[in-house]
C-alpha cells in the first residue's frame, strides 16, 4: 500500500509576509545600530509613505521583490496579478514602517505579534486608548482606514495612524500588515482584512506589568 504525503504550498500572502519581515528586519537592525546605509535607506523609504510605488522608482532597489519572481520551495510561481499586488503591499508596508521608525533608535517599531501579544493594526489602535475606555476619535480613525475605497487611500489613512503610534512608541507587526495589504487588493479582501483588524482590536487585553507603556508615555525599553 502506498502512502501519499501532501505538503501544503506556501501561499502568496505568506511569501509577502516573510519577505516584508526579512527586509524590514535588516533595515531595522542597521538603523538601530546607526549604520549609515540603513539610516540613508530609512530616509528614502519614509518619503514614499502614502505614495504609489510606480511614482518612486528610486525605491525599487530598497523594496526588492526579486525573490517573489523565483519559485520557492513549497511555493508555486506567482501570476502577474499576484506579483503586482505583492509589490504594492511590500512598498506600502516598508514605507510606513520607515515613517514609524524615524528617530526611534532605542526601540524597533516592527515587532512580530503572537498569541497573547497582538501587534496588528486593531490592537495597536486599542493600545493607544486608556484601559477600559474607548476613545471615539481613535476608533473612527480605524474605521476610516477600514472603509478606504482603494489601496492608495488606505495607505494615506494608515499613515495618520502610524504617526500616532510613533508618538506613543508602540510597535506594529509590519509583516502581518504587508500580508493584509496584499489581501486587501483582491475581491472580498477588504472585508477579510476588516475582520482581522476587528479581532486584533478585541484581542488587546494589556500586557504583563513592566512590559506595558501607557499611552503618552516616554519609556524606551524594547517592546
Amino acid at each position: 500500500m502506498t502512502t501519499i504525503t501532501t505538503t501544503a504550498l506556501t501561499t502568496p500572502r505568506k511569501r509577502v509576509e516573510e519577505l516584508a519581515g526579512a527586509r524590514i528586519g535588516v533595515f531595522q537592525r542597521g538603523y538601530r545600530d546607526d549604520e549609515s546605509n540603513a539610516v540613508a535607506a530609512l530616509a528614502r523609504l519614509r518619503r514614499g509613505a502614502g505614495q504609489k510605488p510606480e511614482s518612486l522608482p528610486d525605491l525599487w532597489a530598497l523594496v526588492d521583490t526579486s525573490p517573489l519572481h523565483v519559485p520557492a520551495d513549497n511555493a508555486r510561481e506567482l501570476s502577474e496579478p499576484e506579483l503586482e499586488r505583492a509589490e504594492n503591499a511590500l512598498h506600502t508596508a516598508l514605507t510606513l514602517w520607515a515613517l514609524h521608525q524615524q528617530s526611534r533608535r532605542d526601540t524597533g517599531m516592527h515587532e512580530r505579534g503572537g498569541r497573547g501579544k497582538p501587534r496588528g493594526v486593531g490592537a495597536a489602535v486599542r493600545r493607544m486608548m486608556k484601559p477600559d475606555e474607548i476613545d471615539d476619535s481613535l476608533r473612527k480613525r480605524l474605521v476610516r482606514a477600514g472603509t478606504a475605497p482603494d489601496l492608495s487611500t488606505l495607505a494615506q489613512r494608515l499613515r495618520d495612524i502610524v504617526l500616532l503610534l510613533r508618538r506613543e512608541q508602540f510597535p506594529l507587526d509590519y509583516a502581518l500588515l504587508a500580508g493584509q495589504l496584499y489581501t486587501w487588493q483582491w475581491p472580498d479582501g477588504p472585508d477579510r482584512v476588516r475582520r482581522e483588524w476587528g479581532r486584533s482590536f478585541h484581542a488587546w487585553q494589556g500586557e504583563k506589568p513592566g512590559d506595558v507603556r501607557q499611552p503618552g508615555g516616554s519609556g524606551s525599553a524594547d517592546e
